[in-house]
């Protein structure tokens, strides 16, 4: 069984949260769901709920449209186009950038918690 969150957590692993108060940013992904029709969470007592698939395709989004500058409507058109067959292939395409990204943002957390365990410890580094 795949495990659904709700619209808070995913704002929270997409780092779109209110700078002063660390709130998260829930009305950005309300938008998205109106502009994007492939964005469609389950609804269960008025509260939305997304599947891993949905919460990629969101990763997927917020990457195009904050780190390569892409228009709305421009994400739209890579969508409809279905770029997660047409782009397999193609090591400068934008599916390749994304998975680029992800694997950069994973190996800083993976240095991060090196750095660390070689300053505090196993014990110390537990918390963060």
């Amino acid at each position: 069984m795949s495990k659904f969150i709700t619209i808070s957590e995913l704002a929270k692993i997409l780092n779109l949260l209110d700078t002063k108060s660390k709130k998260p940013l829930n009305h950005v992904l309300r938008y998205w769901e109106k502009k994007f029709k492939q964005i469609r969470p389950k609804k269960i007592n008025n509260r939305r709920y997304y599947s891993p698939h949905q919460v990629e395709l969101i990763k997927l989004i917020k990457f195009l449209l904050k780190n390569k500058g892409m228009t709305i409507e421009g994400v739209k058109n890579q969508l409809n186009l279905n770029i997660n067959k047409l782009d397999d292939d193609n090591s400068h395409g934008l599916k390749a950038d994304y998975y680029k990204f992800k694997i950069k943002l994973n190996s800083k957390k993976i240095l991060n918690k090196i750095r660390k365990l070689k300053l505090y410890g196993k014990k110390n580094t537990l918390k963060s």
